[in-house]
């Protein structure tokens, strides 16, 4: 558990609801050569408070990242009402970002630490023509994939393990170690979802488990390749790092006592993300 401060005499911690097409963006987290998430929700929120705000999040996602429900807090001298910072902050959003909810939340709430477990969604166009409609909102394989043979080789990724060999070189976490609870995998019409939910997740993780299970899917890997590629230890030893516009943020868990809204994700475009 990292540093869980609370707010300054006289602030009050509020929390909200965020979706965003990550396409325009550079990512979640502030940047100094170009636009991003954050940047853009600090100055729409700042404006509503009338002060400068710093947010922080439940998990920062990469460049061309998605998420339908990224959870953030900011502490303010400003009282507003809910729906005045809900309504005051999207009118100063671009249309790729929106507030779906804001409630002022205890001290003791921390948006990233306070999380017990969150969840991605790996969309996957599997079908011989590229998307148009959708394109940067999924990914497309245009091999046919084999999905029983990508849920029985997903097994090895549950549990409490070393994920070194799936994740970025950049990654800045102080251990690989992480808990993956649950993998999932299954069509939908000419869509495969794959979901990955975790304690917490190193940089890639999610793209480099798909990248995995796309070997698996199209027949170019054995089963149980992904164990061999987590016995590694060694990034060169596993497969590619699926693009990022198949990727979604869907879902943060937090302990019952900060009585946070339903997180359940909105639909994907034709993918009812809640299936």
């Amino acid at each position: 558990m990292g540093e869980t401060r609370e707010p300054e005499a006289g602030l009050q911690r509020w929390a909200a609801g965020v979706e965003y097409d990550g396409t325009p963006w550079l990512g979640w987290q502030r940047q100094k050569d170009g636009p991003s998430v954050q940047e853009k929700l600090e100055k729409a929120l700042g404006f509503v408070a009338d002060h400068p705000l710093e947010l922080t999040c439940a998990g920062r996602t990469d460049a061309g990242v998605h998420a339908t429900a990224q959870v953030v807090h900011f502490d303010t001298a400003s009282r507003r009402e809910a729906h005045a910072w809900i309504l005051g902050g999207n009118t100063n959003l671009p249309d790729s970002i929106a507030i779906r909810w804001a409630q002022p939340v205890a001290p003791a709430f921390h948006a990233r630490f306070a999380a017990r477990s969150r969840r991605y969604r790996y969309v996957i166009a599997n079908r011989p023509v590229r998307p148009g409609l959708e394109a940067g909102r999924v990914a497309w394989w245009r091999r046919p994939l084999d999905v029983a043979r990508m849920q029985e080789a997903a097994r090895h990724f549950v549990g409490e393990q070393d994920f070194t060999s799936l994740r970025a070189a950049a990654c800045q976490a102080k251990s690989p170690v992480r808990r993956v609870h649950e993998v999932t995998v299954r069509r939908r019409g000419e869509y495969v979802l794959v979901d990955v939910h975790a304690n917490a997740f190193l940089h890639h993780m999610v793209r480099n488990i798909a990248g995995v299970l796309l070997a698996v899917g199209d027949g170019r890997a054995e089963l149980d390749w992904p164990r061999e590629v987590l016995a590694a230890r060694d990034r060169r030893q596993s497969g590619i790092t699926a693009p990022a516009g198949g990727l979604y943020f869907v879902q943060v868990e937090y302990p019952p006592e900060f009585a946070m809204p339903d997180q359940e994700a909105p639909v994907l475009g034709p993918v009812p993300a809640s299936v």
